[in-house]
């Protein structure tokens, strides 16, 4: 019998793909957890459908995140911090700190989840960040940090 899953389910398949079962597994297991349903030709009509539709979304994610990608690129957001002699930063500038000068200056929301430090600014002057906005889009900042 030829089910489609409904979720991932363990040594069988992946969420929407479609595979062959024995009748008793599909109607006691699959089909009465909800884990599946039979692949008629109105469900098979209905995934290809779902996944057209997933693959749109996708590639607007991808188009907004290469529009942002392209206004970010080159910029350069400046944040203020406490500092003592010979240009030591008392504490660190962290991902949030960057990312709320961003929406602050630059006018775009980032998550700081997605803005990619090596390791926390220590120290001031100019330093290269890269912000993955998409797994296929990344860009680079420049964060210019100076004492108050």
């Amino acid at each position: 019998m030829k089910v489609i899953l409904l979720q991932d389910v363990k040594a069988l398949g992946k969420k929407g793909e479609v595979v062959e079962v024995s009748e008793g597994y599909a109607r006691n297991m699959l089909l009465k957890k909800g884990m599946g349903k039979e692949a008629t030709s109105g469900n098979m009509n209905d995934l290809k459908l779902q996944k057209a539709n997933e693959e749109k979304v996708a590639r607007e994610l991808h188009a907004a995140a290469e529009t942002l990608g392209r206004e970010l690129e080159g910029k350069e957001v400046k944040v203020a911090v406490k500092a003592g002699d010979g240009g030591r930063v008392f504490g660190s500038v962290s991902s949030k700190e960057i990312a709320e000068e961003i929406k602050k200056q630059l006018g775009q929301e980032v998550d700081k989840k997605k803005i990619l430090l090596d390791a926390p600014i220590r120290e001031l002057g100019v330093t290269e960040v890269s912000i993955k906005l998409h797994p296929k889009v990344t860009t680079r900042i420049r964060v210019n940090v100076s004492a108050l």
